[in-house]
């Protein structure tokens, strides 16, 4: 038996959630709840990050080896990369702080992301090169790429404690 272009629609919007009915309500606020994990792990992930960071900071200005910064500059790197797939839809829960404009502007807050782990790429580099004279610029530039995602796409403005 074939099914008509109708009802093979309906069957591919009612797989994809495209209905707006009761069901797919009670589905989205599932998957609300089970994003708390998500929610929570990328909360962590950014508390590791700002550690990083302004241990970045604090070994810039004691004018420690530069090479010992690579590590830390690196990890930032490959959070900035890691950023967007810890926000999928429906992962605002009431622990989050991400603000609507995540998914509704996806994609220039995946370019924020994209800024933030080039400028933490850039500081590994120089870092690795022994290249201390450019360490404090590029870790302006790092504190500026964070500071633009925050300012746009987080409830609570943190850009004081950077």
């Amino acid at each position: 038996m074939r099914a008509t272009p109708m009802i093979a629609a309906l069957l591919v919007s009612i797989a994809s959630g495209a209905s707006a009915g009761p069901r797919d309500r009670a589905e989205t606020e599932m998957a609300r709840d089970g994003h708390s994990a998500i929610i929570a792990g990328r909360q962590a992930a950014f508390k590791l990050t700002l550690a990083s960071f302004v241990g970045l900071k604090a070994a810039i200005t004691r004018g420690d080896d530069p090479k010992t910064l690579v590590l830390p500059a690196s990890a930032i790197a490959a959070w900035g990369k890691a950023i967007p797939s810890m926000f999928p839809a429906h992962s605002d829960g009431p622990a989050s702080k991400a603000l609507p404009t995540i998914w509704s502007d996806r994609t220039a807050f995946e370019a924020r992301a994209t800024d933030m782990a080039a400028a933490a790429d850039k500081l590994a580099a120089l870092a690795k090169a022994g290249n201390a004279a450019a360490l404090p610029a590029q870790w302006d530039s790092l504190k500026g790429s964070c500071a633009a995602c925050h300012i746009k796409y987080r409830a609570e403005d943190v850009k004081n404690r950077l």
